[in-house]
């Protein structure tokens, strides 16, 4: 059985920008700098021939590149205890849509469940275990114009998730190129 997600990685210099703003925050527990992603689709559990078909699915995706903006933090669920500390990604962004909206039929086409919740953009930076409310609020109020330098996205990628007692354990399974060349004006 093979779980599975599809995400976007993220340059190394956004990672360390992030990076530079998880800490300070009582009972949170922050995401790995290296496991930093936006998950395109989570999948779930599959076995060996199905993973071996979203392998085939995938690579038929076709798409131009596109470029990305971090921007604006925020936490799940909204209007109850948050237990998600997240990056958003600027909006509009139609062709990350299109890239998402792509890989989601390519998943149904195969017999998966369709995603019913909506899609949401956005890195998360950590978990959160009962953080008391008013430093939430001033984490929040501190880093309320944080942004990342747009970037290149040129490819996506299969990841399979390892859950351990230590958190979850990615592996790159595939990466699929994106087509055609980048816009620089962007």
């Amino acid at each position: 059985m093979h779980r599975l997600f599809v995400a976007i990685d993220l340059p190394a210099t956004s990672k360390e920008r992030l990076a530079e703003i998880c800490f300070g925050l009582p009972r949170v527990k922050w995401v790995n700098p290296e496991q930093l992603h936006l998950t395109l689709r989570f999948i779930g559990e599959v076995d060996g021939a199905t993973f071996v078909d979203i392998r085939a699915a995938l690579a038929q995706i076709t798409t131009p590149p596109f470029h990305l903006r971090l921007k604006g933090l925020g936490c799940f669920p909204p209007r109850k205890i948050p237990k998600v500390l997240w990056v958003g990604i600027e909006q509009p962004n139609a062709p990350l849509a299109q890239l998402r909206n792509r890989i989601e039929a390519a998943l149904v086409r195969l017999g998966m469940e369709p995603e019913h919740r909506k899609f949401a953009p956005h890195i998360t930076l950590a978990r959160l275990k009962e953080t008391p409310m008013n430093r939430l609020a001033n984490f929040l109020a501190g880093n309320s114009l944080f942004n990342v330098e747009s970037f290149a996205v040129e490819k996506f990628h299969l990841y399979s998730s390892s859950l351990t007692s230590k958190g979850a354990i990615h592996t790159l399974e595939a990466s699929y190129p994106l087509l055609g060349n980048t816009d620089t004006t962007a």
